[in-house]
């Protein structure tokens, strides 16, 4: 699910640029983003993947079996074009026709900007000094005459 739509209700073509951004890294690296997670990481797939492509890493996403059916070129593109389809900002996604056109032809790639959802999990633990105060609430319940 896109973030415009999940934090504002806005879905457009771009919602599906997104959702199937996610299909291509999760099909590539062989899981799935909700519940992805590593000991030494705090990141979703995305985060990851994201995490991985900037540091030029981008083939340890890969699932092992996948590396070893496919050239190392189609698989490092097929990361860019699905990091390029889940970046944050609508607008910076391409359009589904120009994704067609990137997996079909060798065409240079824009880089990819921070996908939308990158999110580091449990990566702050807060612990905190201050005493709490007890907050008393009143709950009323209506009842039918």
């Amino acid at each position: 699910m896109s973030p415009e739509y999940a934090v504002h209700g806005r879905f457009s073509v771009k919602s599906d640029v997104f959702s199937f951004g996610v299909l291509v890294l999760e099909i590539v690296s062989g899981k799935r983003n909700s519940g992805f997670s590593r000991e030494d990481q705090h990141l979703n797939l995305l985060g990851h993947a994201w995490t991985l492509y900037k540091e030029e890493r981008s083939l340890e996403l890969v699932d092992p079996f996948l590396l070893d059916s496919a050239t190392p070129f189609e698989v490092l593109r097929l990361i860019h074009v699905g990091l390029l389809c889940v970046q944050q900002c609508p607008d910076d996604r391409p359009s589904m026709g120009s994704v067609v056109s990137m997996l079909d032809n060798e065409v240079v790639l824009p880089p990819a900007n921070q996908p939308g959802f990158f999110t580091e999990r449990d990566v702050f633990v807060v612990k905190s000094t201050t005493s709490f105060s007890a907050n008393e609430v009143t709950i009323t319940q209506l009842e039918a005459r």
